[in-house]
């Protein structure tokens, strides 16, 4: 079996996909907070306030402090000559490997809570899909898409 990519993610990822599940999570929260309210203005069923209490606690421990960490432990990359090389997952760990010679484009993207952190995803395009690489360091997103973008180039003598 081969050994897992060598490349982690930029660390500040994990804050990055805390604040991105905080604000999911607020959501869920405001529903607990209407049920709550409901509870007392209008005689609201104490057990379903109970219930979305429970749901809302539990959610926030693991969408904001447990599995931010864990993505990020699992996370790794590696660009070959001839492939790329990406793990992920927490529960099940995907291996996913793209041979140069489909990818189509890359490009970086860079959303506000990213912008934050100077950080960027590297998107891999295919003709059956898109991978994409999150949380790198400007720079490195920025290398490593030009890296893959001239490895995946084809001469005409090569076709």
């Amino acid at each position: 079996m081969r050994k897992p990519p060598i490349h982690t993610i930029s660390h500040d990822a994990i804050k990055a996909w805390r604040i991105t599940a905080i604000l999911y999570e607020a959501i869920a929260w405001v529903i607990t907070i209407i049920g709550i309210v409901l509870h007392f203005v209008v005689d609201f069923p104490l057990w379903i306030v109970l219930i979305l209490i429970a749901v809302s606690v539990v959610s926030t421990y693991f969408t904001v402090f447990l599995l931010p960490k864990l993505r990020w432990k699992r996370w790794r990359y590696e660009v070959f000559e001839q492939e790329i090389y990406i793990q992920h997952g927490i529960l099940v760990v995907s291996r996913t490997l793209i041979p140069m010679i489909r990818v189509q484009h890359v490009e970086t993207e860079q959303g506000p809570i990213l912008k934050k952190f100077d950080l960027a995803s590297v998107s891999i395009s295919t003709a059956a899909t898109t991978h994409q690489i999150p949380a790198l360091s400007n720079e490195v997103a920025s290398d490593l898409r030009d890296k893959i973008s001239a490895l995946a180039r084809v001469d005409e003598d090569d076709v």
